[in-house]
């Protein structure tokens, strides 16, 4: 029984990562880098999109996300852009993941939630953070177990409000809207997209402000799904 859970698990996630392929985002906003995982001057850009995965190998997340062929890639390379998905080595117990494969809840807030459950279910804590440069639009989300413990996403309304506010997000100071609240202002947009990172740093890391001490470290993987 465990094993036929599994295999249902896993082609839940091959499903949702075929269809994430079909409607992922186009853009490439990764800047280079190279002692620091997007350590960069405040002009440059961290990524819009990214995932924070604890207690797990890269290489379990390799096998989840379906990059059987994934090749070793610098984070120089692999914060550049170009790949449907680039996974980091383990950096104070998290593995970060960022590429055009990933959800993001403009586009579809079910599927968003239907991968980040499936991916989950595979790897337990999973933590999800998203903000639009270009609308303001964002979003972030604790799983467990594929069990969401807290999410909110706003994509110019609020689109996802699950589980009790966390003390990170009080002290953050985040600025939360209920379902149907047409009071949200574009400062309050701004606002909240600009306090994603401090959010990302107290709940796990900030990929802006992690420092990579080695070459070893400094070099991930990146490929694409052979679930797509």
């Amino acid at each position: 029984m465990m094993g036929l859970a599994l295999g249902i698990g896993f082609m839940m996630l091959g499903w949702m990562l075929a269809v994430q392929r079909r409607n992922r985002l186009t853009q490439k906003e990764f800047s280079p880098a190279q002692n620091f995982f997007l350590k960069q001057p405040a002009t440059l850009q961290r990524p819009d999109c990214w995932l924070a995965i604890r207690a797990v190998s890269p290489e379990a997340v390799k096998i989840t996300l379906g990059l059987n062929h994934a090749a070793p890639c610098s984070w120089a390379e692999g914060l550049a852009g170009g790949h449907e998905f680039f996974i980091s080595p383990r950096v104070n117990g998290w593995v970060i993941v960022t590429g055009m494969g990933l959800p993001n809840p403009t586009e579809d807030v079910d599927a968003t939630f239907l991968f980040l459950t499936g991916l989950s279910r595979q790897l337990g804590h999973v933590q999800y953070f998203y903000a639009s440069r270009l609308f303001h639009h964002h979003a972030w989300a604790r799983l467990d177990d594929g069990c969401v413990t807290r999410a909110y996403a706003w994509t110019g309304e609020t689109v996802w409000h699950q589980g009790v506010e966390t003390l990170p997000e009080i002290e953050t100071d985040v600025k939360l809207f209920a379902y149907g609240d047409e009071t949200a202002t574009l400062l309050d947009a701004e606002r909240n997209f600009e306090k994603v990172p401090q959010l990302a740093a107290r709940w796990s890391l900030d990929p802006a402000r992690v420092k990579l001490n080695s070459f070893r470290q400094a070099t991930g993987s990146a490929g694409e799904s052979a679930f797509g």
